[in-house]
């Protein structure tokens, strides 16, 4: 099997789903900036990964959204992509469906960034870019793009707002606050996308009794709040600082607990 021999070290491989199975792209493979109808990406550490079900879940209730792919085909790419993963090392694999008719179903197996802390997040002061919000994958570049935007302003993210100033999100991350002893997600009435890391968050809430509440809120009601970006690669970072407000950040007591409890959680990936 090609996950037997993965990757060259430190480099990235790419395939593409063809014939029924997964092929090397070879040099083939569109470089960035191709349209993306999809994507999802997750952080592997030697075969272990936090509870992909959920991205699979989530990568085949787009692509019955989009219709480019059948159901049936998009199950066999995801359970083949799976089976070409590399068991050793970190990882931060994404599969593709790219925009057109019909889609092309793609995997790419990269190395995994550095993970960050604490995290600095700029309020955006332009409109939402995002033209497809419930979808991972159309808007990657525009974010991409408002992410720079912060790290220009000595942050390392950018925090999504409606034109009235309501939190959404950030450019990869979703947003989670407490509310003294409520933990708080932006309500799904609202145009975010379905994080897998938040719905990890909420299941364990679920468990411990936590009252969770899905809230519209303004930005100043972040103002003196534990409020975390959480997703797939870094898990939970707690803000640290506010730029671009006067908003100021509130202690990260629950976090380093949560932390703790995230890291274990990743399971061998079934292929």
């Amino acid at each position: 099997m090609v996950s037997d021999v993965g990757p060259p070290p430190g480099g990235e491989r790419a395939f593409l789903w063809r014939d029924g199975s997964l092929q090397p792209a070879d040099g083939t493979l569109p470089t960035a900036g191709t349209r993306l109808s999809l994507a999802d990406s997750w952080l592997l550490s030697d075969g272990r990964v936090r509870r992909v079900d959920l991205h699979r879940q989530r990568f085949l209730r787009g692509c019955a959204e989009v219709g480019s792919v059948s159901e049936e085909t998009a199950a066999a790419f995801w359970q083949a992509a799976l089976g070409t993963l590399p068991r050793s090392g970190d990882w931060f694999p994404r599969v593709e469906l790219s925009a057109g008719e019909p889609g092309e179903l793609r995997l790419r197996v990269r190395p995994a960034p550095s993970r960050g802390g604490p995290v600095s997040v700029w309020v955006s002061d332009t409109a939402d870019p995002r033209t497809a919000p419930r979808l991972k994958g159309p808007d990657l570049d525009a974010l991409g793009a408002l992410r720079d935007r912060a790290v220009e302003r000595g942050a390392q993210e950018a925090l999504l707002t409606t034109e009235s100033g309501v939190v959404l999100e950030a450019g990869y991350a979703s947003v989670l606050w407490w509310d003294g002893e409520r933990l708080c997600v932006p309500s799904p009435e609202l145009p975010v996308l379905g994080g897998v890391t938040t719905a990890v968050i909420q299941e364990r809430a679920a468990r411990l009794g936590v009252p969770v509440s899905p809230r519209q809120v303004p930005v100043e009601e972040l103002a003196g709040k534990e409020v975390w970006l959480v997703n797939a690669l870094h898990g939970i970072r707690p803000v640290r600082s506010w730029v671009g407000t006067s908003i100021w950040p509130g202690p990260a007591l629950r976090a380093p607990e949560w932390q703790e409890w995230l890291a274990g959680e990743s399971g061998e990936v079934r292929r």
